[in-house]
């Protein structure tokens, strides 16, 4: 069982190009479906994100403020969607209590808590001095 791996043994190695990136992004488009579908954290996140992009823009800040607050968001997205990850991939594996499985799903969930809390320190540093402006 030593055989080299080989990228043609791989039939979904063979679209190149615009075709490729056509796939990819129906992909993409169908992870973010099952998310919104399956994953009530991910609404919520996302609820959180529509409401507070436009704030972004609303608020007197630079351009490159707006930028961090808006990536801020789009980062808890983006963590969240890998903790969902690893959630699936474990359920696919064994439903059965593991603790191995439960330390992966307890990272995947510190992550996100990580990124909701740098997305809240990012929001705090650029609304406190405008708040206090007033």
């Amino acid at each position: 069982m030593n055989t080299q791996y080989n990228i043609n043994q791989n039939p979904y190695k063979g679209n190149r190009g615009l075709t490729r990136a056509w796939h990819a992004a129906k992909n993409s488009w169908c992870g973010l479906v099952y998310a919104f579908l399956e994953e009530s954290a991910f609404r919520q996140e996302l609820t959180l994100c529509v409401l507070l992009t436009p704030v972004a823009f609303l608020l007197p800040t630079t351009l490159l403020e707006k930028a961090l607050l808006i990536s801020s968001l789009i980062m808890v997205l983006v963590v969240e969607l890998l903790n969902s990850s690893v959630e699936a991939a474990i359920d696919r594996i064994s439903f059965e209590h593991h603790d191995l499985s439960k330390r992966a799903k307890d990272f995947g969930s510190a992550a996100v808590m990580l990124a909701l809390i740098i997305a809240l320190l990012m929001w705090s540093a650029v609304c406190i001095p405008i708040v206090l402006k007033l």
